[in-house]
């Protein structure tokens, strides 16, 4: 046999050996005899010893320390205020920035349709300048072709320009 062979071979005993010997020591109790001292022992503890004062079976892990009891909670007199009355300030918070989050966006809104209304108040401004002109304006008509605007259609454009300036302008 060569020596790397021989290597590995005791490679894997040494390992076996190391995973062995962890099984056994999972399988070890733990618990705390009369006289308080830790006693451990891959045997079940007495009889006499309580199940309170085992702190480890085999395959169990380290419980943790107890803890003692919690005191008994405050009994609220009749109309006063309740923990759950009480509020909580990480929701609270949270519930703030939603607000404000929320009034940013109506505000940007409001932004926004404000200056639409700019750009609609202006145009219809300079439509309405170039109307009060008497000059021949061109249209177009149903066809595409460029016509004259008769003074029908000149009037019924200047009060639709009208109704979009008391829309738009006057906000």
């Amino acid at each position: 046999m060569n020596r790397t062979a021989r290597f590995v071979g005791i490679s894997w005993l040494v390992a076996l050996a190391c995973t062995a010997g962890m099984g056994t020591a999972w399988g070890q109790w733990l618990w705390v005899d009369g006289n308080g001292n830790k006693v451990f022992s891959d045997t079940e503890p007495p009889a006499d010893i309580p199940a309170s004062r085992i702190l480890r079976r085999p395959s169990e892990r380290p419980a943790p320390p107890a803890r003692p009891p919690a005191p008994p909670a405050p009994v609220a007199a009749p109309g006063a205020a309740t923990p759950q009355d009480k509020k909580i300030p990480p929701l609270e918070a949270q519930k703030q920035q939603a607000e404000e989050a929320e009034k940013a966006k109506e505000k940007a809104a409001e932004q926004k349709a404000a200056l639409v209304r700019a750009e609609l108040c202006q145009r219809a401004q300079r439509q309405w300048a170039s109307l009060g002109t008497d000059k021949m304006l061109r249209t177009m008509n149903e066809k595409g072709e460029r016509v004259f605007m008769s003074e029908d259609t000149r009037n019924a454009e200047k009060a639709r320009l009208q109704q979009a300036m008391q829309q738009n302008c006057t906000r």
